[in-house]
């Protein structure tokens, strides 16, 4: 067992004071209190604990917050059940999605982390500053999650230790408190970070990280919130700095993804899964099974797919695939497309699969263990190039040190050159479709370039409808905090 391993499921064992209801955290024993948060050991435990717990949601929830309900997914060959109600975009109280239950953990993690460091001696007050940015990076991310999927929710800035009806029914604040906090979160952890180095995995919150979160979400805000031009400027300021870091992109796209090229250059932020450690990632939901590729599955598709796995319950959609051109590495990268040959040669389409986390192969059995990555590099190129378009500046450099990796010899056929503001959006955010493509943006990315219902086919004819660019808030959820109120139009 490793380091990370005993450090895990030691504070699990003090922390574990998971949620009963929305934001019901079983108290934490006087007992626990005074024999665990005496030492630096105790704080690095805790924060381990942190990430096991954001990673149970980075291995499916946040794929479907950030991406489910955009135009990435149809129909796959096993029964979806009931993905589909993600991108036909049904959703309703009583079939809402994943509830923010398991976040408030996170972020109850996170304040235990802000409440007791402080107090605790360290050698190094590096190393006590290190981790009491993670928590606020951490808390900060989870917030943005929320923000961009609810609105506005409950504020908890303390750790639930007792029982307080005050404390744990709470009322829903607004969006603009809750980015509030989040823009506070960020702030502080820029400022408590004594460098601008990575953690070897890349796996942890960093200052180059935090810098990344700052762009993305003062973009959010520049755009949804009425930030204007004084947040583009913030966001331009600071996926600048994140630039500056160790961070390049890699020539082999395909190489970026890979379960034995974790850590690697272009990744700012990562979830960190390991076999024996964590269970595995969403994209075993989007692979096929070795007995569901048919005996008379071309050649070129079959050693695309290898040795199969995993169950193709939803799969990159006809729409999505046909955006892609031939010339274009990424292509083949992120997923594969099975046709079946007749006796005189012709083909027919069979299935989708997603190729981009595959995982690897161990014993003749596929494990879908790739790092969910929350950034990267080309991703921050691109949110460069968002920045500078909303201000009138040219996002040809950037866009265009995307499309070189991507297209290679071919490049002067898809070189960009600036047009007008409207059209250079729309060129930003096909690149991030073809770019980011199942790493859970997408969903994201459609509400803040205000196109959802322009490309998702299940919002086309629905404009008016605003109220779908949130999600609904679950039965269960109201029902067990009476004072949180259902989105409109629910």
């Amino acid at each position: 067992m490793t380091r990370f391993s005993i450090l895990v499921l030691l504070s699990l064992a003090i922390t574990a004071t998971g949620c009963d209801n929305v934001l019901d955290v079983k108290p934490t024993s006087e007992i626990t209190v005074n024999s665990f948060w005496n030492g630096p050991d105790d704080a690095t435990g805790a924060l381990y604990g942190m990430y096991a717990r954001f990673r149970d949601q980075a291995s499916s929830n946040l794929y479907i917050w950030g991406a489910a309900r955009s135009e990435e997914l149809s129909f796959g060959l096993q029964a979806s059940e009931g993905r589909e109600r993600y991108f036909l975009n049904t959703l309703d109280a009583t079939f809402a999605g994943p509830d923010w239950l398991r976040l408030y953990t996170v972020v109850h993690d996170a304040n235990l982390l802000l409440k007791y460091v402080p107090g605790i001696d360290f050698n190094s007050e590096a190393q006590k500053n290190s981790i009491l940015a993670q928590a606020h990076a951490m808390r900060a991310y989870v917030y943005f999650i929320m923000a961009r999927t609810w609105g506005g929710v409950p504020i908890v800035t303390e750790p639930t230790e007792e029982y307080d009806p005050e404390k744990t029914f709470r009322p829903r604040n607004s969006v603009s408190e809750v980015f509030d906090l989040i823009k506070e979160d960020i702030e502080a952890a820029l400022s408590l970070f004594p460098d601008n180095g990575f953690p070897a995995c890349r796996c942890e919150w960093s200052k180059p990280a935090v810098e990344a979160l700052k762009g993305d979400v003062y973009l959010w805000t520049a755009k949804r919130l009425g930030g204007g031009n004084a947040d583009l400027n913030t966001a331009l300021a600071a996926l600048l700095n994140a630039q500056s870091a160790d961070v390049g992109l890699l020539e082999n796209y395909d190489e970026i993804f890979r379960y034995s090229n974790k850590g690697n250059r272009e990744i700012l932020m990562a979830v960190h899964f390991r076999d024996l450690e964590s269970g595995e990632t969403y994209n075993n939901l989007m692979y096929v099974r070795d007995d569901q590729i048919p005996e008379n599955a071309t050649e070129y598709g079959r050693n695309l797919i290898g040795t199969g796995g995993g169950l193709n319950r939803w799969a990159p959609s006809e729409l999505l695939r046909n955006q892609f051109t031939e010339d274009d590495q990424r292509k083949n990268a992120t997923f594969v497309e099975l046709y079946t040959l007749t006796e005189n040669g012709d083909s027919t389409f069979y299935a989708s699969a997603v190729r981009k986390f595959r995982g690897f192969v161990e014993s003749g059995s596929r494990k879908f263990l790739d790092d969910v990555i929350l950034y990267r590099y080309a991703d921050v190129l691109l949110m460069i190039a968002e920045a500078k378009n909303g201000l009138g500046q040219d996002p040809a450099p950037e866009i265009n040190q995307v499309r070189q990796r991507a297209y290679g010899d071919a490049f002067p056929a898809h070189e960009f050159v600036s047009g007008s503001q409207a059209d250079n959006d729309d060129a930003i955010l096909q690149e991030r479709l073809l770019e980011l493509s199942f790493e859970g943006k997408r969903w994201w990315d459609l509400v803040r370039f205000g196109k959802a219902f322009e490309l998702v086919p299940s919002l086309q004819g629905r404009e008016g409808q605003e109220h779908l660019l949130l999600w609904p808030i679950s039965q269960t959820t109201i029902s067990l905090n009476p004072s949180i109120e259902q989105n409109p139009g629910y």
